[in-house]
């Protein structure tokens, strides 16, 4: 008769290898912790890469104009009460704003990196009403007509490609580079204009054609009191931001056309007014040439579900061990969960040279065939390991599927690990959680 009583550790045994499976799991997201600090410094690294290419060509572009300055007099009483002139500056915004243009992408690569660069056509078309220059109550001997500036801003006009013109009233002036401090804006260009006959039922009509390079980024703000945008590009992943959206916009895989119009109403700032400083970048809108999900935003994702694949992975393997009455050590399990880690090092380094969906599945079927084979040393049995070679390809299969959607990603992952939880409930239940699960298991014995 056996009269051994077990002692506390093979009564609890079960429960303290679950316990110490949960440990290691814990233990384990340290390291996936410095693989998402790496893929942060190379992501950081390609914007280094990215500025210093904009650098050369020219950076992001926001176009903003054009509109009319008019100095203007007024006699003022100083403090010994003597009459003097003070110049003033009054600011006109155009009636209409037309803006068209055609957007094209080009791809440059540094080293390993990609930047996105483009060119773009563009005519700004418009027109100013003689009628706005009389709203200031502003004397018309007071305005300074002759002195009027017409001007046009843009970031950087490093990207401009050709000689810059325009056509004022059927006459062609040609712009000079620069602008005053208190021209509304940074940076442009400015051009004087003739505003000698100011009939109020008279309009000024403008035309600009403007070559424009720039980088990621393509703004306008909307200084007409009626302003409309077309655009067009063969590039298929446009991201509309800014202050406005478009009111039309089509986006196929040959590229997309979008259309803005904006009221004065819609804005923040009038159409004149006298030197007060208006901020007007706030309401610029325009659109970001992105990378869709790109390699290291996409392994940022995949990443967010390490503790997933490293949990299952090891319920899996415990499972089994009760099932099997097969031991596992605990270095065992550290050595599959650095597998599991090693896998987004090696997702990270090929997609830095190849697509990621080819660089998915290498480091994934390389990954899945050393745990399956792994598994074939430890639980001996080929069915076994071909089973969990199985059961981490569909999940592998499962997290791709949810890194290549973007709005319906929380939804059907919540879907997939509510049946995962399911399934490992389900199957659980036959499990015998008492001492005697594991009290007749065999230590598994090191292949020679």
């Amino acid at each position: 008769m056996d009269t051994h009583v077990p002692n506390f550790w093979q009564r609890n045994r079960v429960t303290i290898k679950g316990i110490s499976v949960g440990v290691l799991i814990l233990v384990l997201l340290i390291p996936t912790a410095f693989i998402h600090g790496l893929i942060m410094e190379r992501k950081y690294r390609q914007a280094e890469v990215a500025a210093e290419v904009s650098s050369k060509w020219a950076g992001s572009q926001t176009i903003s104009g054009p509109f009319i300055t008019i100095p203007y007099t007024e006699d003022v009483k100083d403090n010994a009460g003597k009459i003097v002139v003070v110049r003033h500056l009054a600011y006109f915004l155009p009636d209409q704003l037309n803006i068209n243009g055609n957007i094209i992408p080009e791809i440059r690569s540094r080293s390993i990196y990609k930047v996105v660069l483009y060119k773009a056509a563009l005519q700004v078309q418009g027109n100013f009403s003689a009628e706005r220059f009389s709203e200031l109550g502003i004397g018309a001997n007071r305005l300074l007509y002759n002195e009027a500036q017409l001007y046009f801003g843009l970031s950087d006009n490093r990207g401009i490609e050709d000689q810059l013109t325009i056509n004022w009233n059927g006459s062609e002036k040609s712009f000079n580079a620069g602008v005053p401090k208190n021209a509304l804006v940074h940076s442009g260009v400015s051009v004087p204009v003739t505003l000698s006959t100011m009939d109020s039922s008279k309009s000024f009509s403008f035309n600009i054609k403007l070559k424009l390079k720039g980088s990621e980024y393509l703004f306008f703000t909307p200084l007409g009191k009626q302003t409309q945008v077309q655009l067009k590009s063969p590039w298929a992943d446009p991201s509309f931001d800014g202050r406005f959206l478009p009111v039309r916009k089509e986006i196929t895989t040959k590229g997309f056309t979008a259309d803005w119009k904006i009221l004065h109403f819609n804005r923040e700032f009038p159409q004149a007014w006298v030197d007060t400083e208006i901020i007007i970048s706030n309401s610029s809108f325009g659109l970001n040439l992105l990378q869709p999900n790109d390699a290291y935003g996409k392994t940022l994702r995949a990443v967010k579900y390490a503790i997933l694949f490293i949990s299952l992975t090891f319920c899996l393997y415990f499972f089994i061990e009760l099932f099997q009455k097969r031991s596992v050590h605990p270095m065992q399990y550290i050595l599959v969960g650095l597998a599991l880690c090693i896998f987004y090092t090696l997702l990270l380094s090929v997609s830095e040279y190849l697509d990621f969906n080819l660089s998915y599945a290498i480091a994934g079927t390389a990954t899945v065939l050393l745990i399956t084979l792994y598994t074939k040393s430890l639980f001996v049995k080929w069915n076994i390991a071909l089973l969990f070679g199985v059961f981490l390809g569909l999940l592998y299969t499962f997290i791709f599927i949810l890194i290549q959607l973007q709005d319906g990603a929380l939804l059907f992952g919540s879907i997939g690990l509510f049946i995962l939880l399911a399934t490992v409930m389900y199957y659980s239940r036959k499990i015998d959680w008492n001492y005697s699960a594991l009290i007749k298991s065999k230590p598994l014995q090191v292949q020679q």
